[in-house]
């Protein structure tokens, strides 16, 4: 299974975030499925024409996620996830978020009902 990955050079998200939340994202929607092996760091950084560096911190951070494993010398693997624990690193990635940028809203002076309308408008737009 190839791995879609399109990097922006405008975000404000270092390419190793980038790279992290695009591949944990389709593990978690299972486009990429347990026991699915990841290209080779080396691989990735050629045909995104990037350094090794920001593609190995990428997959040391899905590591440490425990959404891939690492076996020496045969390279890294979809870890195997029961869909709970999908579930519940989805809800966890996505509460990590939110509390960040709730405390950005609360500054704007938004109340949550407003703040959940525009969510909802958004969401379904």
């Amino acid at each position: 299974v190839p791995l879609e990955l399109i990097l922006s050079g405008s975000s404000d998200k270092p390419i190793y975030q980038q790279l992290f939340e695009q591949i944990s994202a389709q593990i978690l929607k299972g486009q990429l499925k347990e026991g699915s092996s990841l290209p080779p760091i080396r691989t990735v950084a050629r045909e995104l024409r990037i350094s090794v560096i920001p593609v190995k911190a990428a997959w040391e951070e899905l590591e440490r996620a425990g959404f891939i494993v690492t076996m020496a010398g045969r390279g890294c693997y979809v870890a195997p996830l029961k869909s709970a624990e999908l579930s519940d690193k989805r809800d966890e990635m996505a509460r990590d978020k939110l509390k960040k940028d709730i405390s950005y809203y609360k500054s704007l002076g938004l109340s949550a009902n407003e703040l959940i309308e525009l969510i909802k408008r958004l969401y379904n737009s």
